[in-house]
């Protein structure tokens, strides 16, 4: 999910809803002149400098580190097993969680999930661009062109 969320800041996809408009600045783009004035802001914007830079990259840091941590689990659940099964075998054990983190075994069960994430987000852009859902705002509206981005007020995030 955080590289889909840092690749839609750099990539467009013609037609699709999870997609801006590569032709004109988005709301999603800007900070509203005067926000750090408004109470019913965030604190990170009222604040504005380090606090607001954070915030502003906040969900795509959060989405990294819990993929981050669930690599570590991942690494450190699998070693134990990785273990178990090496002892039943009369194998030498992994000693440390980055020794099994550098194993084929390792590797392989990461890229089995990370298959099967991508292809459901490849799935959901590609298939947006021609399929809608009444009612749903993960899709653009039932009458709306397919070779358009949907509309921004109709967009997850982008409501102003």
């Amino acid at each position: 999910m955080a590289a889909f969320v840092i690749l839609t800041i750099f990539l467009f996809q013609k037609g699709s809803s999870e997609s801006k408009s590569p032709d004109k600045p988005e709301r999603v783009d800007e900070i509203k002149p005067g926000s750090a004035k408004d109470p019913s802001m965030p604190w990170p914007v009222r604040r504005g400098g380090f606090a607001l830079t954070l915030y502003s990259h906040s969900l795509s840091i959060v989405l990294l580190l819990l993929f981050l941590g669930s690599f570590v689990i991942h690494g450190i659940g699998g070693v134990r097993q990785y273990n178990a099964e090496q002892t039943q075998h009369a194998q030498p054990e992994a000693s440390v969680v980055l020794e099994y983190m550098s194993s084929s075994t390792f590797w392989f069960e990461s890229f089995q999930n990370w298959q099967s994430e991508f292809l459901s987000i490849a799935v959901m852009v590609v298939f947006t661009i021609f399929l809608r859902q009444r009612g749903s705002p993960e899709s653009k509206p039932v009458d709306h062109p397919t070779g358009k981005p949907g509309p921004p007020d109709r967009m997850p995030g982008r409501r102003f």
